[in-house]
């Protein structure tokens, strides 16, 4: 199979609701974001990935999507999205849209003709009779809440399957009409230019059976439609009649998935998705479950990455996005060296094996949101999981801490373009609260830092697509120490060596690299025989 992504792509992801408002209704919009692409192009990034704009009645902030084919009328117009196509492709950024296929809104038109009936629209989705007085089966919800709903009124005794919110009924993709449904939505957006696709909790689409699953702390049931053998047939019919043709590739977003799943999905020879975004790296500071969290250890972190960089031909380099509360508030003892953990990220995405990710506000060094209680946050699985924590007992001081740490929304407060009001992005009080050290953290004040964090960002990302060792080099790991991490990238005679220092105090450089002196760049302006906080330097040698 021949790879449609290129080597020296880099993408930057955009939650366009939270990007930049143009029109003062709080919210942003897609002229926002047209009117950010040249900071964009600026950043030297070559793609743009696009949370959803679809027609949504917003239960999941787009993704219950309401019709496939229509834009949300608050991000703007088809001419709107048509004009982001042809103005990023006049700066050389290509475009890639999020497609959410698990599931529907339940105000999709699907499924209204569903409840009135139709026995076509029926199929589309998985309904199914309860068993006696109870629900069809035992399963979890990946929201907390219980995975089956009435059907047509609370005196039904039919349910639908829904993994997500009870407004994202999952489709049934035992019926090939909705396969022919879904190819044709993804060649709509494809002839008018799209790139690509990132697609959403991509493995879990075909459930295999309806019956009870084993007894699990979480997601009960789950092997029942975890990366099943349908699911790889489905994305083999789509890359073939879709993707192809069209020149453009997919990363999945897989729930659960191990290196053998992931080479599984990216297999060469099954012919399915370019790249998966995993989860492994991001749950070294879990116990058990998202929502419980401990000081992150740098040293299970390194042993991660290094595993998927040597266990996986190509990864989806990441460390934020909208689902995931931001990376640099998770180091601890990062609270004092801000700037310094940000330039980190930037060497350890820039300079790994694979197509980085780079989530909006990244590049200036976002936090986590700096919110004060429930009714400030907006994620519905937020709530869920709060109100769930309050029927298990657990004390209200705990259960906003679960909340303040992993909330979804922490990624997803408004971009900080300046000092200002609003932090620049609305006129109006916005969707979503701003961070409060918009103040100090921001796209204005950064364009002033000839050695700050954004201008490390952007000499990162040039060097990543300039340097061909870095686009196209295997990945050699060579230290993991308690807090420093080394590991070489090679291509022929080219070697470049890339060394962090992942936590808040000065260690000493060890001496199995003292060797590699040559910097090519670092975090600091000088560099020598002791790394500073969260320091990073590139040095490069001739094998």
């Amino acid at each position: 199979m021949a790879r449609n992504y290129k080597n020296d792509t880099v993408v930057y992801q955009i939650y366009p609701r939270s990007y930049k408002d143009t029109n003062g209704d709080g919210m942003g919009d897609l002229p926002g974001i047209i009117s950010k692409l040249d900071y964009i192009a600026s950043l030297g990034v070559n793609t743009i990935w696009l949370s959803p704009i679809y027609k949504s009645p917003d239960d999941d902030n787009g993704y219950d999507i309401s019709d496939y084919k229509a834009i949300q009328e608050r991000f703007g117009t088809m001419q709107d999205f048509e004009t982001l196509i042809s103005e990023a492709k006049a700066r050389g950024i290509d475009i890639v849209m999020d497609l959410v296929i698990n599931h529907t809104s339940d105000e999709h038109e699907w499924f209204k003709r569903a409840l009135a009936g139709e026995e076509k629209y029926r199929n589309y989705y998985i309904i199914k009779k309860g068993k006696n007085g109870k629900l069809p089966n035992n399963w979890g919800n990946f929201f907390a809440e219980c995975p089956w709903a009435k059907f047509g009124g609370e005196d039904s005794d039919e349910y639908y399957l829904h993994l997500f919110s009870k407004k994202q009924p999952d489709l049934n993709w035992h019926n090939p009409e909705v396969l022919e449904e879904i190819k044709d939505v993804m060649k709509f957006w494809l002839e008018k230019g799209v790139r690509g696709f990132r697609c959403d909790v991509i493995n879990v689409i075909y459930k295999n059976s309806l019956e009870n699953g084993k007894k699990s702390l979480v997601l009960t049931g789950s092997e029942h439609y975890l990366s099943t053998d349908g699911c790889h047939k489905i994305l083999a019919e789509l890359r073939k009649c879709c993707l192809e043709p069209y020149g453009a590739w997919a990363v999945g977003e897989t729930v659960f998935v191990d290196l053998k799943k992931a080479r599984d999905l990216c297999d060469e020879e099954r012919d399915e998705l370019d790249m998966v975004f995993s989860f492994e790296h991001m749950e070294c500071d879990q116990i058990a479950v998202k929502w419980f969290k401990k000081k992150l250890r740098p040293k299970k972190l390194m042993q991660t990455i290094t595993k998927w960089q040597t266990g996986l031909f190509w990864n989806a380099v990441y460390f934020e996005n909208h689902d995931q509360p931001r990376f640099i508030s998770r180091f601890s003892d990062s609270e004092g060296y801000l700037s310094e953990a940000s330039k980190m990220m930037a060497g350890l995405v820039m300079t790994l094996r694979g197509t980085p990710f780079v989530y909006e506000g990244q590049e200036i060094g976002m936090t986590n949101g700096d919110f004060k209680c429930l009714d400030e946050v907006m994620d519905i699985e937020s709530h869920n999981v709060y109100k769930m924590a309050k029927s298990l007992g657990i004390p209200r001081g705990i259960r906003w801490k679960m909340i303040q740490k992993t909330s979804r929304d922490n990624a997803r407060t408004p971009m900080q373009w300046s000092d200002g009001e609003n932090a620049g992005f609305s006129d109006s009080k916005p969707w979503l609260k701003v961070n409060g050290n918009h103040k100090n953290i921001n796209v204005e004040r950064e364009l002033t830092l000839d050695f700050g964090t954004l201008a490390f960002w952007k000499k990162m990302i040039s060097l990543r697509k300039e340097l061909d060792v870095l686009c196209d080099g295997e990945f050699v790991p060579l230290y993991e120490g308690k807090s420093v991490y080394a590991f070489a990238r090679v291509l022929g005679s080219k070697k470049l060596v890339s060394i962090f220092n992942m936590c808040g105090k000065e260690v000493k450089l060890p001496k199995e690299l003292s060797a590699y002196k040559n910097t090519v760049i670092s975090s600091y302006e000088a560099s020598g025989e002791v790394l500073k906080p969260f320091e990073f330097r590139l040095t490069s040698s001739t094998i």
